[in-house]
């Protein structure tokens, strides 16, 4: 088993599985036209890349940005820690 490490400032994001194909009334929404979930769980961080993210935050990402690999079953994307907008955080309030 190996295990990726991202260095140069990049993260590795595992991502969400799509959602199964959705029928509205009967009609089928082709994957294409689907919109897509630009969210992944952080797996690794390179070295010194951020103090504000950890390993297992849940992140919003740019749409175009990246390089999307497959290892082991799994997909992933490599992504710069500067193109990582947001993070998914629980509140009890708003």
């Amino acid at each position: 088993m190996t295990k990726i490490q991202p260095i140069n400032g990049h993260a590795l994001i595992k991502l969400e599985k799509e959602p199964e194909e959705k029928k509205i009334g009967g009609v089928i929404i082709p994957k294409t036209a689907e919109e897509k979930l630009n969210q992944g769980i952080i797996e690794a961080l390179a070295a010194g890349a951020t103090d504000e993210l950890a390993v297992g935050d849940r992140v919003i990402y740019k749409e175009f940005s990246g390089t999307k690999i497959k290892h082991e079953g799994e997909e992933y994307l490599i992504i710069p820690v500067d193109d990582i907008l947001a993070k998914l955080v629980e509140v009890d309030e708003i």
